[in-house]
């Protein structure tokens, strides 16, 4: 490969991911904090701008997958193996996550419940919430004796997790297309449209979680392959806010919103005249965020007595997830990701994990201004 251009290097790293990937963490946070705190979302600003089409949190979601739609296609494409691909997804994903898991059943969860501290551990309950969650099963999402408030979601340990296992379908999805030489703009323009299909069309359910998440993955998708091309335009970022609000009175904001919402997202990401927010000066702590807001909510109104406002739940709480966060990704997270292939500690020509044929043959997918150095990871 040869040596990029310091102009094309700099244009690299020129980007918002950080700052979008953060307001996306605390945008969940924000709405969550109208669930705990109230038992209902009817009163979250979003949910009534739209007329109860859609949370700021979902939508947070929804630019969450698109995201990462963009930065894991790049990600295959820039690594030299289908396992070492999915060592590196696994790495992001799975170590910080256990170890949240193991912290709710284990420290909160005895904290909160009212059973003896010994009564509780000797219920299966805890030991099957971390078991089952960890390969995203969902089954247990209360433990036993915890009540966080008197609501509708006052048993929820998190809330938050049931992307988690979509997300990783997700990595999967990517890694068979791109073994398959399947990721290219007219699969994920199909994809894209099975997705939207699947938001719109009951008939669909049978695909459950990942059809209905499919659209705003997808597009990331085929943004990314439409990098470098004049698609990332002010003209169209208009047409695309128009369609946004549009979509509104449409009744359709959930399923315009992969089309207009997550573009308006990657195009603000990507737009080279805004300054760079550095949103990671203290780690990237989206993924934490994230995975303890839910916990942190709940903690927070039960040391309130079940007894607080939206935002003293919302405030609280981003102090103790963020806490968490920034411990998250020093202690654990920082760590694995050491581990990713390329890394000096990397041992995988002794796992067999060799370079593979099946590698993209295209020089922009190594070129690209538009790559990321680092959030691709």
């Amino acid at each position: 490969m040869t040596p990029m251009p310091a102009e094309r290097q700099a244009r690299e790293r020129h980007n918002n991911f950080d700052a979008l990937r953060l307001i996306a963490a605390l945008s969940v946070i924000f709405s969550h904090s109208f669930l705990i705190a109230e038992g209902t979302g009817i009163n979250e600003p979003l949910n009534r701008l739209t007329g109860n089409q859609c949370m700021l949190g979902l939508a947070g979601v929804f630019v969450f997958f698109a995201i990462s739609g963009f930065l894991v296609t790049q990600s295959f494409e820039q690594t030299h193996g289908p396992l070492r691909y999915l060592a590196k997804r696994s790495l992001r994903i799975f170590p910080g996550y256990l170890v949240m898991l193991v912290l709710s059943a284990f420290l909160l969860a005895p904290i909160v419940t009212t059973l003896p501290l010994a009564d509780y551990l000797r219920r299966p309950e805890p030991y099957r919430y971390v078991l089952d969650n960890a390969v995203f099963s969902l089954k247990v999402h209360e433990l036993p004796g915890v009540l966080f408030v008197n609501n509708a979601v006052g048993l929820e340990i998190n809330g938050s997790l049931w992307t988690l296992g979509i997300e990783f379908e997700m990595y999967l999805m990517v890694m068979a297309l791109g073994m398959l030489r399947l990721i290219r703009l007219p699969i994920c323009l199909l994809l894209i449209a099975l997705g939207m299909a699947c938001i719109h069309f009951g008939a669909l359910n049978f695909l459950g979680g990942w059809g209905w998440m499919l659209s705003f993955f997808a597009i990331g998708m085929a943004l990314y392959k439409l990098r470098d091309t004049r698609i990332f335009d002010g003209r169209v970022a208009l047409l695309a806010l128009i369609g946004l609000v549009a979509s509104v009175p449409l009744g359709q904001f959930i399923l315009l919103f992969s089309l207009f919402g997550c573009y308006l997202a990657l195009y603000l990401a990507l737009q080279p005249r805004l300054p760079v927010i550095p949103a990671a000066r203290f780690g990237d702590l989206s993924y934490g965020l994230y995975i303890y807001g839910w916990p942190s909510q709940q903690a927070a109104i039960w040391l309130m007595r079940g007894h607080a406002a939206w935002w003293q739940v919302f405030l609280l709480a981003t102090v103790i997830a963020g806490a968490l966060a920034f411990l998250s990704w020093h202690l654990v997270e920082k760590r694995a990701l050491s581990l990713k292939p390329g890394s000096g500690s990397w041992q995988g020509t002794a796992l067999g994990i060799w370079p593979w044929p099946w590698r993209p043959k295209s020089p922009s997918a190594a070129t690209s201004p538009s790559r990321t150095p680092g959030l691709s990871n």
